[in-house]
């Protein structure tokens, strides 16, 4: 990997093209970089894949893409939040896959971790279960749930410094951090951009390794 290039929005939004696995962090929105979001519509990459816990809100954080036409494929593990996810999958223009949440998180973190798999009992006898190997250990059987990995992270920091460190900032975090490990590029849109050296190696939480590309964020998104 190269050094993180600190770029604008609209460049780093230019990175995404038409097909692309693209994940997207935060939780109910908090977490999401709202306007690396927007630059993302604007640039008009189609047919994505969206993998995020819940899709925001009606034309919010991963909703946005959504309301814009350019999501193909949700994996997410609630959407109640978001009443465009059922609209648009009851009329057959939107592929689902809901996972639970806790899966949904391991499966993410076995990809950035570079494991096969992740079993568990959770899903087991649902239609969550339905066409997936399972398999049995001292008598128990298991759902075996395969990885899940990006061409794309779209990441929400509360900080980050020039090389790319970054932290996040309360709940701002959740699924930031896993993502920002299991993708082939990762984008940091960060609400404040500081000198290297200004974030602590103990508090960092996603290391510059893993990021490149930073965008100076304005809002990385609040629960409303």
């Amino acid at each position: 990997m190269g050094k993180t290039q600190i770029v604008s929005a609209q460049e780093a939004a230019k990175v995404i093209k038409d097909g692309m696995t693209v994940m997207v962090g935060g939780f109910m929105n908090n977490g999401s970089p709202r306007d690396l979001i927007k630059a993302i519509c604007d640039a008009g990459a189609k047919d994505l894949t969206i993998v995020c816990n819940d899709c925001g809100f009606v034309g919010v954080g991963a909703g946005a893409l959504l309301a814009n036409g350019q999501v193909k494929k949700l994996i997410a593990s609630h959407v109640g939040l978001n009443k465009q996810v059922a609209e648009k999958y009851n009329a057959g223009e939107l592929e689902l896959v809901l996972q639970p949440q806790g899966t949904l998180a391991e499966q993410i973190r076995a990809a950035g971790a570079g494991l096969g798999g992740v079993i568990t009992p959770t899903g087991m006898g649902t239609i969550v279960a339905e066409g997936k190997d399972t398999i049995v250990i001292d008598g128990k059987e298991y759902l075996v749930e395969k990885p899940i990995h990006a061409d794309v992270a779209v990441i929400g920091a509360y900080m980050a410094d020039e090389t790319g460190n970054a932290i996040y900032k309360g709940s701002t975090r959740n699924f930031n951090v896993l993502m920002a490990s299991a993708a082939d590029t990762v984008i940091v849109a960060a609400e404040h951009i500081v000198p290297a050296g200004e974030i602590g190696p103990d508090h960092v939480e996603t290391p510059h390794i893993f990021v490149d590309y930073l965008v100076q964020e304005t809002n990385i998104g609040e629960f409303e």
